[in-house]
């Protein structure tokens, strides 16, 4: 089974970027679709957006959609999650998921299978 392991969380000024990796070990992701999930102090978790493995199709929630990207890299390792004019909102820790088939269904992927254990982005106003 894939293990997942998310960084590059950090403390951010408004309007700052940041980029976060997920990153496998114990299997590629070239099978899997990923999903990036957050959850802020005392909200659930909610899903950010979904990469598929089959045709790189991504998808995001309205409130991230111009500013955050989510990509692959070529060696089907890592998938990232680019995030720029951040917002104080945008405060959550951050979870990377990896799903059983290569699809997304919407903003997550279907059956998931394995997380990460979550990196924490702080946006400062």
């Amino acid at each position: 089974q894939v293990q997942l392991v998310e960084s590059g969380g950090g403390l951010v000024q408004s309007g700052g970027s940041l980029r976060l990796s997920c990153a496998a070990s114990g299997a590629t992701l070239d099978s899997n679709a990923i999903g990036w999930f957050r959850q802020a102090p005392g909200k659930e978790r909610e899903g950010v957006g979904c990469i598929s493995s089959s045709d790189g199709s991504t998808y995001y929630t309205d409130s991230v959609k111009g500013r955050f990207t989510i990509s692959r890299d070529n060696g089907k390792t890592t998938v990232y999650l680019q995030m720029k004019n951040l917002k104080p909102e945008d405060t959550a820790v951050y979870y990377c998921a990896a799903g059983f088939d290569h699809y997304c269904a919407g903003l997550v992927p279907t059956r998931l299978v394995s997380w990460g254990q979550g990196t924490q982005v702080t946006v400062s106003s």
